[in-house]
């Protein structure tokens, strides 16, 4: 074992552990340390056994084990634990020295964190990292972001630990400045919601209105696995479906139906009001997980508040088809809004994506992994200033394919009272992006009326603003408060 390690590693959660399993097994040493300094001994006596690991019990100790520059990596709780350990490391470091937080922290605070560290003359990386508990042992996804000349020093570990696709590149990657790692995370967790959802519905209409069994379900999404969705999240859907309990029966229908969430995909929602974007399947997605956890408020509506009855009399195997369709429909809005979302907030924090390069990192290791995302990578290699996903040639040519099986299971789906809110955003969002004249006229002239914000004219030049006295008792004054 060498002397001093390549690199070290705070948090030796179930991601922490992985994590220096795979950096050890190609050929780091790696210093390890935990705020509960048993897991440590517990850790290298345990899974790290015989293994190219140095165990610490302080931050002294850690930092001291190191090669210089130094390079200790934190995947600790999102929040105050960060800049705890942030505060505790930087005594111990000098100049050069780099500090990394591979945590789901929100960007916002890797921005101020980047620039707080680079203040002391260290540098900082905020990188996002998927794939879970699998992914960090196996390979995950990798996007590193924070000060650019901290890059060059970890670039070998980060890339030879992470993913690879079919030929040999690595799913990580360079992403920008600042905070611009954890904003491509964010936005990548707000799809997997997305994804996730528009997956449920489906599953939903299939076992609701359809009647199909977990059986028969499984073998949809097996034969759904084996085409252009092929994708992680459609694969362990197809396994789920296939799990019996100890009784025999499916495991997913004893599964209390309230979901869970970090916080992610809210984040995501909210970046896009503050930016002006609009993410709908996302945020419908998020609103998703809230109304199932209001269980015992749903238990009490189901008794007090009558809809339609099922009563689906269509072809199943054509509404199979038509699901299929309305999945991919809605998966090419999810990231087409995703894609939107980050060009505006590179053009806010001044970063420089390269949205093909990030289409690579997610395409293997992380949750969101899909040959999908191979097509998105050949659009912008196509087109690297490529405005929106649906004006490249092969997306709005699927999506055009797409949409009349999508709209009848949309259709079918509201007629019999089944909720598919992720499908019907998306929809709705294709059909107002390819509107050109949408009802905001009318929108701008109220708004205008109650509180004179003014508005433009078609028949006037973009620029010029006007107020109309509607009623003839205001006056000539108009708000400045117009934005656009």
């Amino acid at each position: 074992m060498k002397k001093l390690a390549d690199i070290g590693l705070i948090g030796l959660a179930v991601m922490g552990e992985n994590l220096v399993l795979n950096m050890e097994s190609k050929g780091y040493t790696v210093s390890v340390f935990n705020r509960t300094v048993e897991r440590v001994d517990h850790f290298v006596n345990g899974r790290g056994a015989g293994k190219n690991f140095i165990a610490t019990h302080s931050i002294a100790e850690l930092c001291a084990s190191l090669e210089r520059p130094r390079k200790v990596m934190m995947l600790v709780k999102a929040g105050k634990p960060v800049d705890d350990f942030i505060d505790q490391l930087l005594p111990h470091l000098e100049p050069s020295d780099i500090i990394i937080d591979g945590g789901n922290s929100h960007f916002p605070d890797t921005i101020r964190r980047t620039k707080y560290v680079e203040s002391k003359g260290l540098l900082y990386i905020g990188t996002g990292v998927s794939g879970g508990e699998e992914g960090a042992l196996n390979g995950p996804s990798m996007m590193p972001g924070g000060s650019p000349a901290a890059w060059s020093a970890v670039k070998d570990i980060f890339q030879s630990i992470s993913a690879k696709v079919e030929d040999g590149t690595p799913c990580c990657d360079w992403v920008g400045e600042g905070g611009a790692g954890h904003f491509v995370k964010m936005v990548h967790n707000g799809i997997e919601y997305g994804d996730m959802q528009i997956i449920n519905e489906a599953y939903q209409i299939m076992k609701d209105m359809l009647g199909m069994s977990a059986d028969e379900m499984h073998e949809v999404f097996k034969a759904w696995n084996e085409g252009d969705l092929d994708s992680y999240l459609i694969e362990i859907t197809r396994d789920i479906l296939a799990y019996k309990d100890e009784n025999g029966e499916p495991l997913v229908e004893k599964i209390l139906d309230t979901a869970g969430q970090k916080g992610t995909g809210k984040w995501t929602a909210v970046s896009a009001l503050d930016l002006g974007i609009p993410l709908t399947l996302i945020g419908e997605s998020v609103f998703a997980r809230c109304l199932s956890a209001q269980k015992e408020m749903r238990v009490e509506a189901s008794k007090l508040i009558q809809g339609p009855k099922v009563n689906f009399t269509g072809d199943k195997a054509q509404m199979i088809s038509d699901l299929k369709d309305a999945l991919f429909g809605a998966k090419i809005i999810s990231y087409a809004q995703g894609y939107n979302l980050m060009m505006e907030a590179a053009k806010e924090y001044e970063w420089n994506l390269n949205y093909g390069g990030i289409a690579l990192m997610w395409r293997g290791g992380c949750i969101i992994r899909s040959v999908f995302l191979g097509d998105i990578k050949k659009a912008f290699d196509k087109n690297p200033n490529l405005e929106h996903l649906l004006f490249d040639p092969y997306f709005k040519n699927i999506i055009e394919a797409a949409q009349s099986g999508w709209r009848r299971v949309c259709a079918a789906a509201l007629s019999n009272g089944i909720p598919v809110p992720a499908l019907t955003a998306a929809l709705c969002y294709f059909d107002g992006l390819r509107t050109e004249r949408l009802p905001a006229n009318l929108l701008q002239a109220q708004r205008d009326y109650f509180g004179a914000h003014t508005y433009e004219r078609v028949d006037r030049p973009r620029g010029e603003f006007f107020h109309t006295n509607w009623t003839g008792k205001g006056g000539d004054t108009a708000s400045t408060t117009y934005v656009v």
